[in-house]
């Protein structure tokens, strides 16, 4: 799973030029990238490992990778 969003990132950055932020992925691929990176115990770290925010979203075919101005560490759902 990390190999693939390695490869989902670079290519975003070759294509626009800066890295993305956020990474759409369903619940059954963010337990598989649980799994691969299981040496890391916490979402936030999680979080900061990648470098991008984490949307679960069980419609997601395949994860994702896309870039964002909002700051959702302080957004809150409505």
């Amino acid at each position: 799973m990390i190999s693939f969003l390695y490869r989902l990132v670079n290519c975003f950055e070759t294509e626009h030029g800066f890295r993305p932020n956020m990474l759409y992925i369903s619940p059954s691929h963010f337990e598989k990238l649980r799994v691969d990176l299981a040496n890391i115990p916490g979402l936030d770290d999680l979080v900061q490992f990648l470098g991008m925010e984490i949307a679960i979203d069980a419609d997601m075919a395949h994860p994702q990778v896309a870039f964002s101005d909002v700051n959702w560490r302080h957004s809150q759902a409505v």
